[in-house]
């Protein structure tokens, strides 16, 4: 079996499914973008996808 390329996008491809569910809402995609980002944790953010999660979690961070 071949390694993954793209790690992480599975965990992108939810977010994205469950903003446009939500109106594109972040604060309601929460458990998704956090499993974005312990992949990207997991993966040494080498993948395309985690860049995008560093912006999502600062929304949250600005609101706490």
């Amino acid at each position: 079996m071949p390694a993954v390329k793209e790690p992480c996008k599975l965990e992108a491809c939810n977010i994205q499914t469950c903003l446009t569910k939500n109106a594109f809402q972040p604060e309601r995609c929460h458990d998704a973008i956090w499993k974005l980002q312990k992949c990207c944790e997991r993966c040494e953010y080498k993948s395309t996808h985690c860049a995008s999660v560093s912006g999502l979690l600062n929304t949250f961070k600005k609101k706490t």
